[in-house]
């Protein structure tokens, strides 16, 4: 069987997240935003070095695909910053949910594709593969958990119920 994993989401780097979500919303409708200010991870990773890089990211449902945005807070060498200037807009990384997550892993570092940046968020393992001299962005790779199915609902959920005001368009998570 090939390797053929599904892209769930789609993510850009932006400098502000309430400015971009709300570019988002007022040019596609999307929304709400759920939004994890300070995301807390635990033993985070860059280049294979220790790393404390301070970010939130606002993530929406559109159909099948989720919009996340992340705002890097810091001027740390990060993955963000590997592809995305600061101060600057730009398309990061394809995100999917691995079932074996040492085998999608593996699939990339097999082929000579660095890992920028890895560690845990809780139980679930995540990876961004530096991709981007074959692609142009990264690949992140998620461990299939039920904690981040149950994120992925609930954004997907909120998507559904959302009766489209721009008031309500952020929805800050604990």
């Amino acid at each position: 069987m090939s390797f053929r994993p599904q892209i769930i989401q789609h993510a850009w780097v932006v400098p502000d997240l309430a400015t971009a979500a709300h570019r988002w919303h007022a040019t596609t409708g999307i929304g709400p935003f759920l939004v994890n200010r300070e995301l807390k991870l635990d033993q985070p990773r860059y280049r294979g070095q220790p790393t404390a890089t301070r970010f939130s990211t606002a993530v929406a449902q559109h159909g099948e695909v989720q919009i996340e945005l992340v705002e890097q807070h810091d001027d740390s060498p990060s993955a963000y910053r590997d592809t995305v200037p600061a101060g600057t807009i730009g398309f990061h990384h394809v995100a999917f949910i691995a079932g074996d997550f040492d085998a999608a892993l593996a699939h990339y570092t097999d082929r000579a594709f660095a890992v920028a940046a890895d560690g845990r968020f809780g139980p679930m393992r995540y990876a961004y593969v530096d991709t981007a001299v074959a692609l142009g962005h990264m690949i992140e790779i998620v461990e299939d958990k039920p904690a981040i199915r149950a994120f992925f609902a609930a954004v997907r959920k909120a998507a559904e119920r959302w009766d489209g005001d721009p008031a309500t368009l952020l929805r800050e998570l604990g």
